[in-house]
Parts: structure tokens; C-alpha cells; sequence
């Protein structure tokens, strides 16, 4: 099997952004360590902080944003990150080639049940000029490199550097990424789906008609029948359709006005997005691509429904809207 390392060769990525990808690996071996001593270490838990989403920070959220910006500053390619646990953007080298914007540990609500989670991260040039937050706002189209990785019974990373997307698994061993999956392709069609139906009284009525009608199997309009999943860890709802098809879908909501979304664009929305576009997959909101949005703000929010393309065809032939009317929120 090829490693990380001869995969990035082979597929003649340029020897900066090889070096941050293997930055970013070896990190996460870091704290797939710190994640498997879990109680041990005295790491679980919540602290007493939130974040700037206004959520609580877990201990490991913490521990982890830090090793990840430590090891960013350790490298002389990035300019400056932007993280889910930081409320402004860090500058980390002037003369930095790449922005990263990452979220250190999604699904951290599992941790205190040993369920899983992952590091997801997106990589984008950083262009000229001054360095602010709007370094950072440019679309997924823009993305140069986009991966996660999930911590569970193995730990394994997906990855896409634009060639197709590549799923590695850390040889316990070696401890080295190798090649499982050279080319992972979703499946067009799937009897899958992930949704948080605690939410369903919320949801717009395209989205509650289309998972109606998907609960009624074999006996409703699309006359075959579904089966539900939920991990509550996009890392781990993602790593299902990459691996076998689904679809996926956080939809806008109303339970909290001010807040009709739950993913952010940045570093969860934008980096998923491109995985499941460069695996033959869809990625939208519901009112048009994910990787066309223009961002806003850096903790910006989005809808998101990604998977096997001709589901997320015929959920989105449920949202009969003018795409150009999609609100916006920052």
C-alpha cells in the first residue's frame, strides 16, 4: 500500500501543500492518542467556557484546537487559521502560502460516550495583501484541499486535493497513513438517510414532505423502502455515504429564529462539500451548491443536504424555490 506521503507525490502535489497535508496527518495522529486515553487522561468532560457559537467547549475541544494551531505555527506555509474554537482569525506567518480553517474535534458531544469523532479541515491560498478575516471569505470552489479525520475503530482520514477523493487508514504499526480506498465513488442512488428527526416539526415543508414520503417506504410516493441512520458527528454521517452512498442532510430549521442553521461554511460545509463532489457526489443547501457560496463571515452558517446525487436531486425537486431568493445569516 502507498503512504500519504507517496500518494501526495504520485499525484504531483506541490511540495508546500504535500507538507502541510502531512502536517495536518501528523497532528491528527496526536490526537487520536489523546482521544483513546479518554478517562485516563482526565480529558473528558465539559470546561466552563463556550465558544463563539455560544456552546459549550469540551475539554478535548480545547486540547485539541491547541495542538492543531501549534502545529500550524510550527508551519512556515500557513499564513493564518481560523478555527471553530477561536472567536477571530490567527495570523501565523507572513509569508504563509495557505489559510486553514479547521474544526479540531466535531461530534465533541460524543465524546463522553466513546462515540466517534473527528478533525475536519480546509486548506485556501492566501493571496496578497493585508491578512484579515476577509483573507478567509472565498468560496469552496477556491479550496486547494479539503479532508477529515475520524477517530474510531480505526483511525482514518479522506482527502482531496482535487484528484478524486482518497480515504487513508493510520497503520497502528508504522503509524503511517496508507492508501485503502485510491478512489472513492458514491453511489448514485442509496436507501440510506441521516437526519436529525428530533427536528422534524421544525423544518421547512419541502424537507419534512420529503423525509415523510421516505418513511412511508415501500408504501408512499417513492414506493421503496429507507433506513435511517444517525451518528450525530458529521464526520462520522460523512464517512457513511463516502463509504457505501446515503444522504445526509442538516436542513434549515426554525426551532431557533436567530439561528436557522447548525453547520458551519467555513470548516465543516465547504471541506464535506468537496469530498462529496470529488467522489461523484451532491452537495447544496437546498436552494443551490454549497461550493458556490461567498461567505460572509467566518463562522458563517449554512443548510446542508450532501450524498448520492440522484437522492439529493430528488430531495432538492422538493424545494420548488427561486435559488436566488436563499436568505442568508451570518
Amino acid at each position: 500500500m502507498q503512504t500519504l506521503t507517496q500518494t501526495l507525490t504520485n499525484q504531483a502535489v506541490s511540495a508546500s501543500l504535500s507538507q502541510l497535508v502531512l502536517s495536518l496527518a501528523d497532528c491528527s495522529k496526536a490526537i487520536s492518542k489523546a482521544v483513546q486515553h479518554g478517562a485516563l487522561a482526565g480529558v473528558l468532560g465539559a470546561t466552563e467556557q463556550e465558544n463563539v457559537q455560544g456552546e459549550t467547549q469540551k475539554k478535548l475541544d480545547v486540547i485539541t484546537n491547541d495542538m492543531l494551531k501549534d502545529a500550524l505555527k510550527a508551519e512556515g506555509n500557513v499564513r493564518g487559521l481560523a478555527s471553530e474554537e477561536e472567536d477571530y482569525v490567527v495570523e501565523v506567518n507572513q509569508d504563509g502560502e495557505y489559510l486553514v480553517c479547521f474544526d479540531p474535534l466535531d461530534g465533541s458531544s460524543n465524546i463522553d460516550i466513546n462515540s466517534l469523532v473527528g478533525t475536519i479541515f480546509s486548506v485556501l491560498p492566501a493571496g496578497e495583501g493585508e491578512f484579515n478575516e476577509q483573507s478567509f471569505l472565498q468560496s469552496g470552489r477556491k479550496q486547494v484541499a479539503a479532508g477529515y479525520v475520524l477517530y474510531g475503530p480505526s483511525t482514518m482520514m479522506a482527502l482531496t486535493t482535487g484528484q478524486g477523493t482518497q480515504l487513508y487508514t493510520l497503520d497502528p504499526d508504522t503509524n503511517e497513513f496508507l492508501l485503502t480506498t485510491p478512489e472513492v465513488s458514491i453511489s448514485k442512488d442509496t436507501a440510506e438517510f441521516a437526519i436529525n428527526m428530533s427536528n422534524q416539526r421544525f423544518w421547512e415543508a419541502p424537507m419534512q414532505t420529503y423525509i415523510a414520503d421516505l418513511v412511508l417506504g415501500t408504501i408512499g410516493p417513492r414506493e421503496k423502502s429507507f433506513n435511517m441512520r444517525w451518528i450525530a458527528a458529521m464526520v462520522g454521517d460523512v464517512h457513511r455515504v463516502l463509504c457505501r452512498g446515503g444522504i445526509f442532510a442538516y436542513p434549515t430549521d426554525n426551532k431557533n429564529p436567530e439561528k436557522p442553521y447548525k453547520l458551519r461554511l467555513m470548516y465543516e460545509a465547504n471541506p464535506m462539500a468537496l469530498l462529496v463532489e470529488q467522489a461523484g457526489g451532491k452537495a447544496s443547501t437546498g436552494y443551490g451548491d454549497i461550493l458556490d457560496i461567498e461567505p460572509t463571515a467566518i463562522h458563517q452558517r449554512v443548510a446542508v443536504i450532501l450524498g448520492s446525487a440522484n437522492e439529493v436531486d430528488t430531495c432538492l425537486s422538493y424545494h420548488d424555490v427561486d435559488y436566488s431568493q436563499e436568505p442568508t445569516i451570518d
